[in-house]
């Protein structure tokens, strides 16, 4: 393996050093290439000293996969249940009800927002 090393954050979150293979090298040598992302997770392949391309080892693959997957569905489902209940006829009478407030009515309120968050 030749070239500078590159950073790479594994799946457990970790900032590693990535392997670098020149192209003619992964071209000739793909075997060995393999192994290597096999055993460290990842091997960057360069072509002038600049990294091209990255082989990822198949767990390394499925855990980036997985992991952007996951939360994003999170966030869905959240906004669903969120924008859900914005929806619903409690959310229609508490917006009704702060059109109809005072201005003074609505700085109390907000007042009292913010000391809630305080304390």
């Amino acid at each position: 393996m030749s070239g500078k090393r590159l950073q790479f954050r594994n799946r457990r979150g970790e900032q590693v050093e990535v392997a670098t293979v020149t192209a003619t090298d992964a071209k000739n040598e793909f075997g060995r290439v393999l192994d290597t992302a096999m055993e460290r997770g990842a091997v960057a392949i360069t072509r002038h000293d600049n990294a091209k391309a990255v082989l990822l080892s198949l767990d390394e693959f499925n855990a980036l996969v997985s992991g952007r997957e996951r939360p994003l569905n999170l966030l869905r489902e959240e906004f669903d249940a969120m924008y859900a209940r914005m929806q619903g006829p409690k959310a229609r009478t508490a917006v009704d009800k702060v059109f109809r407030m005072s201005g003074e009515e609505l700085g109390q309120v907000a007042l009292r927002a913010a000391q809630k968050r305080r304390g």
